[in-house]
C-alpha cells in the first residue's frame, strides 16, 4: 500500500523514461561552469535542502560542497549548527519552513543576511499534517502562505528570495507574482501521493518564468545524467538529496565531494554527446519520451 502512488517512483519512472539524441558534427568540450546570483561555480549540480540531519553530517555536506565547487542548500537547523557550515566556507541558501509566526521567518532570514548567504527561500509545500491539519514541526505550527504575505517577505529581505514547492502554473504564477527570486520544482519527497513529477510540469513553468528567475529542480535527482535532462527543458540547475547521505556515511571526508564531482563529469558528458558547448546553451529538442 505504501508504494502505490509513491510520487518519488512516479519521478523516477518518468526520468528513466526521458532519452536522448546525440549531436557530434561541430561538437565542441564542454564546459559545466555555472553562474547564480552574481556568483560562478564549477557545476549547477548542488546538494539539496537536507533536514534534521545532524552536526557533522552538515558540516561534511557543506565542505563536500566547497570542496567540489557546488552550492550548499541545507533546510532546519540550529544557528551553531548553521554557522558551523557556513565556516568551512561553502556558500549556502538556506530553506525556511512556512512557520505560523511570520516573525520566525524574518528571524531566521536576518540570521542567513547576517552570515552573508547566498540566498534564502520558504518550503510553501510544507504547511499541513498527513491528515491535512496544521504541520508541528519541533513544536512550531507551520501555515500556509498568502501571495501577500510572501510578498512582504521578500521586499523585506535583501537577499534573493527562493520558493520550494512549486508543482503547479498557479503556484509559479503566484510566487512569481509576489517577486520570488527563484523556485525549486519538488514534491518534497513524496509529501502527496501521484504528485507530477517536476521534469513534466517544467517545460510549462519556464515558458511563463522570466529568464532572470532562476528554476531549480529536485525529487530524486541522482546523476549527472539526471541533471543534463533537467538543465535541457530549462531548470536553471538541480539538487541532489539523499545520495550524498549515502556518500558522508561511506566516506565523510571525500564523500560528498566524490559524488559531486562523479555527477559534474556525467554531465559533462552528456553536452559533450549531444553538441551543447555550456549549459546557455543546452536544446531540449534532444530530449525524447518513449
Amino acid at each position: 500500500m505504501a508504494e502505490q502512488g509513491n510520487s518519488n517512483n512516479i519521478t523516477r519512472q518518468y526520468l528513466d523514461s526521458l532519452l536522448i539524441e546525440t549531436r557530434y558534427m561541430n561538437s565542441v568540450n564542454p564546459t559545466t561552469s555555472f553562474t547564480l546570483y552574481g556568483e560562478t561555480f564549477a557545476s549547477p549540480i548542488m546538494t539539496a535542502a537536507l533536514s534534521h540531519i545532524g552536526p557533522d553530517m552538515s558540516e561534511a555536506l557543506a565542505k563536500g560542497a566547497k570542496d567540489a565547487g557546488c552550492v550548499c542548500w541545507y533546510g532546519m537547523a540550529e544557528e551553531s549548527e548553521i554557522e558551523r557550515m557556513h565556516a568551512t566556507g561553502a556558500r549556502m541558501i538556506e530553506i525556511i519552513k512556512p512557520y505560523k509566526d511570520r516573525n520566525l521567518i524574518m528571524e531566521k532570514i536576518r540570521h542567513a543576511e547576517k552570515l552573508g548567504l547566498m540566498a534564502v527561500g520558504i518550503d510553501i509545500d510544507h504547511p499541513y499534517a498527513n491528515d491535512g491539519s496544521p504541520d508541528i514541526i519541533e513544536g512550531f505550527e507551520m501555515k500556509a502562505l498568502t501571495t501577500e504575505e510572501l510578498g512582504s517577505i521578500i521586499s523585506r529581505t535583501s537577499l534573493p528570495l527562493i520558493i520550494k514547492g512549486v508543482l503547479s502554473r498557479y503556484d509559479a504564477e503566484e510566487v512569481l507574482k509576489a517577486g520570488a527570486g527563484g523556485m525549486v520544482l519538488s514534491h518534497h519527497n513524496n509529501r502527496i501521493e501521484y504528485a507530477l513529477p517536476p521534469l513534466k510540469l517544467l517545460p510549462e513553468i519556464a515558458a511563463i518564468t522570466p529568464k532572470d528567475v532562476p528554476i531549480f529542480v529536485d525529487c530524486m535527482i541522482q546523476t549527472g545524467m539526471d541533471a543534463f535532462k533537467a538543465i535541457s527543458l530549462g531548470a536553471k540547475g538541480v539538487c541532489i538529496g539523499r545520495p550524498l547521505i549515502g556518500a558522508i556515511k561511506k566516506d565523510p571526508e571525500k564523500g560528498v565531494r566524490d559524488y559531486l564531482a562523479g555527477a559534474r563529469d556525467e554531465l559533462a558528458k552528456a553536452m559533450a554527446y549531444t553538441g551543447a558547448a555550456d549549459l546557455d546553451h543546452m536544446d531540449p529538442s534532444v530530449i525524447h519520451t518513449l
